[in-house]
């Protein structure tokens, strides 16, 4: 089953001590970096976070982002230090005395003074595991979002993959009408020259004209890329590098389609199957 590289998930938690809020984006990227953005109480446990991610998440480049709001609490919260702030006044009552001409001091300002406002030690264990299991949840919504993504680029995937498997069946089909104009056209051409020519070395010609345009080896390889696309789509691992390499070799033996052409139709066809494995490509970009 496909995943796609992009999604996003948001999961809140009530806690004990406060709210805990999961914020994770993931784009397309060539390997698996994960970037987090957590408070400092819980910065020693980004390595476990980290290997939670890596677990669910293949590829991408994601960033998760951990908010944690306190829950205020009367008893608790918005203790001062007043020995600091009775220093803090001291010292701006000094200042006043040389300064007559300074503003008051703002008692919010005051608040802000690093050390004023004492904060309570936060117990890191629980909060890690309320934490730890709000990931997995935000985690398990996100790869649900790049699957439900995954399947529907699989169906696009298989939807083309029919559309160049018609185109090549019909270049397949026409290429005994193809050759034949071929040889006629030589005729023509020989026929108005108004001369004698070895019936041998005229079948030669044909033969070596027919071996340039032949495209049998091309289909056949064209059809067994989209086998092994299929094949790769119908798997549980993730296959966006082998889907991007196919996606070369069907690029590949279009090219050398449209190269071997020898009437509009084929061109056309092989124009058609460019288009196509474009379109696949672009998408294939943000498969896991």
């Amino acid at each position: 089953m496909l995943h796609s590289m992009t999604g996003f998930a948001r999961e809140s938690a009530e806690t004990g001590i406060g709210t805990l809020t999961w914020e994770i984006r993931a784009v397309n990227h060539r390997y698996l970096d994960v970037q987090f953005k957590i408070p400092e109480d819980l910065r020693p446990k980004e390595q476990a976070f980290r290997q939670q991610a890596s677990a669910t998440l293949g590829r991408g480049k994601v960033e998760c982002a951990l908010y944690f709001r306190r829950a205020m609490n009367s008893d608790s919260e918005l203790q001062i230090d007043t020995t600091l702030v009775e220093l803090i006044g001291h010292r701006i009552s000094e200042l006043t005395s040389k300064l007559p001409n300074v503003a008051a001091a703002n008692p919010i300002e005051i608040l802000r003074w690093p050390g004023v406002v004492l904060q309570t030690e936060v117990d890191t264990e629980p909060l890690f595991d309320d934490a730890s299991a709000l990931l997995g949840q935000a985690l398990s919504a996100i790869d649900g979002m790049r699957a439900s993504e995954g399947a529907r680029i699989a169906e696009m995937l298989q939807s083309r993959c029919e559309d160049i498997a018609a185109i090549s069946a019909a270049v397949r089909k026409r290429m005994p009408e193809v050759l034949a104009a071929a040889r006629s056209k030589q005729q023509e051409r020989i026929d108005k020259l108004d001369v004698e020519v070895d019936p041998g070395r005229l079948e030669a010609e044909v033969a070596l004209i027919a071996q340039k345009m032949d495209v049998d080896e091309e289909l056949d390889r064209l059809d067994s890329h989209l086998v092994e696309i299929r094949d790769a789509l119908a798997g549980d691992k993730p296959v966006g590098r082998r889907l991007d390499f196919l996606m070369q070799e069907l690029n590949r033996e279009a090219n050398t389609l449209g190269s071997k052409s020898a009437d509009t139709e084929t061109s056309r066809a092989a124009v058609d199957l460019k288009v196509l494995i474009e379109q696949m490509r672009e998408q294939i970009q943000n498969v896991e």
